[in-house]
């Protein structure tokens, strides 16, 4: 991922539209999607600046990553598709469905970094790989605490900054 920051979205209009049908509500979805997108960013000791389901036109919510001193991962490219996947897995672990509509965004990214790591042909492969992996980490205890701490205090507060992502991972996982 370029840039000097990044957000990653919740796609507003299709999400509103698969929303319309369910039992639960969007805002509370949104606030899992984006928390499992800190928390996969945290795991990766990548920066997060702030976590919001504040909706504007375009998205639900936003998990915005800054630029900024990280440990060296291994691989950084599989790592963004992680933080990217987050979303969706852990909104799927939460409401019971994936919600591949509402992620539209989010999955354009995954699929041109797949493309960029593996090629055409085996891109759907390694998403569907790192799918898994992403399932598998997000339901470890400690970071499915820290997903259920942060989308409580998104659901409060509607938006919260990174420092508070990050003392509640650190509080729940050290």
């Amino acid at each position: 991922m370029t840039g000097h920051e990044q957000t990653i979205a919740v796609d507003r209009t299709n999400c509103v539209k698969l929303m319309a049908n369910s039992d639960h509500s969007q805002e509370l979805c949104t606030a899992y999607h984006e928390a499992g997108h800190a928390v996969m960013a945290l795991v990766f000791d990548r920066p997060v600046q702030k976590v919001s389901i504040l909706p504007d036109q375009r998205r639900l919510g936003h998990c915005e990553l800054r630029k900024g001193v990280s440990r060296a991962s291994q691989d950084r490219l599989e790592a963004d598709i992680l933080i990217l996947l987050a979303g969706v897995v852990a909104e799927a672990l939460y409401c019971g469905a994936y919600n591949w509509t509402g992620a539209a965004m989010d999955l354009q990214s995954v699929r041109r970094l797949a493309v960029m790591r593996s090629g055409q042909g085996q891109a759907d492969k390694l998403t569907r790989r790192l799918l898994s992996k992403t399932e598998h980490l997000l339901q470890q205890s400690r970071h499915w605490t820290v997903v259920d701490l942060i989308a409580a205090e998104l659901l409060e507060k509607k938006s919260i900054s990174g420092r508070t992502a990050r003392h509640h991972f650190e509080q729940t996982t050290e």
